[in-house]
């Protein structure tokens, strides 16, 4: 089959061919770069929503919940799942795929889970291909779910065109646990577990904060309460995440952010062909190895290394 053929098939919304798509992405094979540059201009971009927040906060069943309640809308849908890395494979430890089984049957959701391959930001290497793929293949909305973020991790609001951060009352101090990088991406805080003592609590900490640091785009992030095991708020969510969609629609926000998005992107993939050619051309046979021994006996320093290796990678 060749890649034409592939491509037309992911377009009309072929699993099958959605799914090799997808492996040949995260496997970084010369097949999924072709199937880019073919798919690309036929993607009708989908809204591209950021579920993050701690270990344990409860996001693969909200973005379950959250899947179902556009699907109520005829929305199609793609689920991209982070999952931690299998110290002995590599792969993805599949927990999220597991917990969405009620989703399984549904042709209109794709779901996909992917590990991190020991990248920090609580994304996946391909996760931004990956969503191009289930553009391409028809889907309006896309959940990018991340695995449980730190105090820095905020690479989601990168590729997303709106995040929720999920706040769970009971779960130490609370907002604190969150510093400033992964507070300020979140365009709507959600408190999963509602039910929960303590939301109150947390509810007022998230309001304090914001009127303290109010954002530069105007926009005020909804807080919203929600119990994802049944699905309470979950349409609230929703319309808060659609409110999002709207104001930056009427305003320049949206642009500054596919800007932002498609710079970053850009400058990304800059950096690691620019690594992997210096890799290819001025560290083979052994010169690695050099170079470190240079180093570790302080007759080189590593800025001046790089500097050489760049050099030659350039000038070549």
């Amino acid at each position: 089959m060749s890649y034409e053929e592939w491509a037309a098939k992911i377009v009309t919304g072929d699993r099958r061919a959605i799914a090799r798509a997808i492996s040949a992405v995260e496997n970084g094979e010369a097949a999924g770069v072709a199937l880019l540059k073919l798919l690309f201009p036929k993607v009708s971009p989908a809204y591209v929503i950021g579920v993050t927040g701690s270990p344990g906060a409860g996001k693969s069943t909200l973005a379950e919940k959250l899947a179902i309640e556009y699907r109520r809308h005829d929305c199609r849908v793609g689920i991209v799942a982070v999952d931690p890395t299998s110290p002995f494979s590599g792969g993805a430890i599949l927990g999220d795929r597991i917990r969405m089984q009620s989703l399984s049957g549904d042709e209109g959701v794709f779901i996909r889970s992917m590990a991190t391959r020991g990248r920090l930001g609580g994304l996946a290497p391909g996760a931004h291909d990956v969503v191009t793929i289930l553009e391409a293949a028809g889907c309006q909305v896309v959940l990018v779910e991340t695995v449980g973020v730190g105090q820095d991790e905020v690479e989601v609001a990168r590729l997303a065109d709106a995040t929720a951060l999920l706040l769970v009352p009971g779960m130490g101090d609370d907002v604190q646990t969150f510093k400033a990088g992964v507070m300020e991406i979140a365009d709507v805080f959600v408190i999963n577990k509602a039910d929960r003592p303590g939301a109150d609590r947390v509810q007022q900490e998230v309001s304090a904060m914001l009127s303290l640091v109010p954002r530069k785009d105007a926009w005020s992030p909804p807080i919203v309460r929600t119990v994802a095991t049944t699905a309470e708020g979950v349409a609230r969510l929703r319309e808060a995440l659609d409110g999002f969609r709207a104001f930056g629609d009427q305003s320049a926000l949206r642009v500054k952010r596919q800007q932002e998005k498609w710079r970053a992107r850009l400058l990304e993939m800059l950096r690691q062909t620019l690594f992997e050619k210096a890799v290819a051309e001025r560290l083979r046979d052994g010169a690695i190895d050099r170079y470190v021994e240079a180093v570790r006996n302080h007759r080189r320093d590593l800025h001046s290394v790089v500097e050489e290796i760049v050099e030659g990678s350039t000038r070549g």
